[in-house]
């Protein structure tokens, strides 16, 4: 009998084994998990969720159990693509944002939602849309933390059952139509003008003010100096005055000394005599001119 067929089927046996044995040995090798520090791994038995791995080394049971779900814990910057909104004045604006969230809840996370990024995503636009809806054009520019704060506000009411926590969601850009962009350049300009004349003329005004004040100044200082002056001479005149009066009291109290010492009595006769005779011959003169 030929053994030929027979080293066939031993050889095909002996493969399939083999293929087998590296199988189940990769099922092994696949049982050992090492969990990064920030990640969850959702860990599924016969279909049924069993337990959440965390950081660190793991072994579970091979073809039961099974790695169904991997889970970024850190937070996560997830842009939110831009859409167009219709303010409560009927223009159309493009928005744009970038959600900030992270997992707290890795089970919720993998079971509360099909795709919990993109649930945020959708939930964040629809948001931004009604939150629009009720403003005009200005107050959307002005009005961005009320935008991302309502949005927050939406996000936080599912994040329980989701399984996130969503941190803070920051609008990017609000562009409205080139030929809106155009009028608000327009008027962003023309109130630039109006700035500029107006504090050219408040500018005028200062400067003609402060020459006013500059002139009723120099007046009442010449005014100050004048009162001053009289002041001085008036000081000046009463003080020659009194110096006057001083001397004059001084050569009286002198005269009543000279006429109170021996023999002064008659030096004043003789000199009031000297002067009398002094004074006629000056008369005399004068008649005979």
């Amino acid at each position: 009998m030929d053994a030929a067929p027979f080293e066939f089927l031993n050889t095909i046996s002996l493969g399939i084994l083999s293929l087998f044995a590296l199988y189940v040995a990769y099922k092994f090798l696949r049982a050992i998990r090492f969990v990064p520090q920030q990640s969850a791994y959702v860990v599924e038995r016969l279909g049924n969720y069993h337990k959440t791995l965390r950081a660190g080394f793991h072994a579970l049971v091979p073809f039961i159990d099974r790695v169904a779900y991997t889970l970024d814990l850190r937070e996560q910057a997830i842009p939110v693509e831009p859409q167009e909104c219709f303010t409560m004045d009927n223009v159309r604006v493009e928005v744009d944002g970038i959600i900030y969230l992270s997992v707290t809840n890795p089970e919720n996370a993998a079971y509360g939602v099909t795709d919990y990024r993109r649930g945020a995503i959708q939930l964040a636009q629809t948001t931004t849309r009604s939150v629009i809806g009720r403003m005009e054009l200005d107050t959307t520019f002005q009005d961005r933390a009320a935008i991302s704060q309502a949005v927050v506000d939406v996000l936080d009411q599912v994040d329980h059952a989701w399984g996130i926590k969503v941190h803070r969601y920051e609008i990017k850009n609000i562009e409205p139509p080139r030929t809106v962009q155009k009028a608000m350049e327009r008027q962003m300009t023309a109130e630039r003008e109006r700035r500029a004349t107006v504090a050219r003329s408040e500018g005028e005004q200062e400067s003609t003010v402060n020459d006013a004040e500059g002139s009723k100044q120099e007046l009442i200082n010449q005014s100050e100096g004048e009162k001053q002056r009289r002041i001085n001479e008036a000081e000046g005149r009463a003080q020659e005055i009194e110096a006057l009066a001083e001397a004059t009291a001084e050569a009286i109290e002198r005269v009543a000394e000279a006429v109170s010492s021996p023999g002064g009595e008659e030096a004043v006769k003789l000199r009031l005599a000297e002067q009398y005779l002094d004074t006629v011959a000056k008369l005399g003169k004068e008649e005979n001119k």
